[in-house]
């Protein structure tokens, strides 16, 4: 799987390279995405700009991922979806469960906001 990794002060962006994340690259996706847990900065946001397709068992592996996240107190977010990809999230109706953003920058606020929130509960 081919991907682009962008670590910002508080979290990592990483953006498939891939047109299509097929059922085959679940595993893959699933261990560099859980690596991040172990690291001194374990929030993700998940750029889906460059992805057209996904499986639908791709689409249920990240948001199992995300759930995994969120147990560890740090936070998992997706942004820009394409439409197609925008489908099988809606579809599997993980628009309920998921934060997902339309923009990157949306994707931060929703990092520093949860953040914010783990400080005043104190989660951290």
């Amino acid at each position: 799987m081919n991907v682009k990794t962008g670590t910002k002060e508080r979290f990592t962006v990483i953006t498939p390279q891939d047109a299509q994340l097929p059922v085959n690259m679940t595993e893959e996706l699933r261990n560099l995405l859980l690596s991040y847990l172990q690291k001194g900065i374990p929030h993700i946001v998940l750029n889906m700009e460059n992805v057209k397709a996904i499986s639908e068992e791709a689409a249920e592996e990240i948001a199992s991922i995300q759930q995994q996240f969120y147990e560890a107190n740090s936070s998992f977010v997706i942004c820009c979806l394409q439409p197609e990809a925008e489908k099988v999230f809606a579809q599997k109706e993980f628009f309920d469960i998921m934060n997902i953003t339309p923009s990157e920058s949306e994707a931060w606020d929703m990092v520093q906001m949860e953040e914010i929130e783990r400080e005043l509960l104190g989660d951290n």
